[in-house]
């Protein structure tokens, strides 16, 4: 059974830094593309970050470009999301995704596994 388990959001003031985690367990972490998605309200889930099996390519909304930063550890199974310079229209629902190929992620496409998501809030 695939389980992807988000967790680190919170409420936070504009200008303040979140970290999220996402734990993976069930299928070979090391093989999957990971991504972070969010959706406000009355809004579409969106494409936020992703990067490779290997963490070594990365890829970013232009939304997020500079203050948002991918991660993951392969030996923990777990993939983050540090988002500093919070803004108060990047409040939404995140959610992490893991999917076999970088592109669709990027794409936007909603394939693969998703977590439950973890609510971040930035308002003063």
């Amino acid at each position: 059974q695939v389980q992807l388990v988000e967790s680190g959001g919170g409420l936070v003031q504009p200008g303040g830094s979140l970290r999220l985690s996402c734990v993976v367990s069930g299928l070979p972490f090391s093989s999957y593309a990971m991504g972070w998605f969010r959706q406000a309200p009355g809004k579409e889930r969106e494409f936020v970050a992703a990067n490779s099996w290997s963490g070594e390519t990365t890829r970013y909304a232009d939304a997020v470009k500079g203050r948002f930063t991918i991660s993951r550890d392969n030996t923990k199974n777990t993939a983050y999301l540090q988002m500093n310079s919070l803004k108060p229209e990047d409040t939404a629902v995140y959610y992490c995704n893991a999917q076999y190929d970088l592109h669709t992620i990027v794409e936007g496409r909603k394939h693969g596994y998703w977590g439950q998501g973890t609510q971040v809030t930035v308002s003063s």
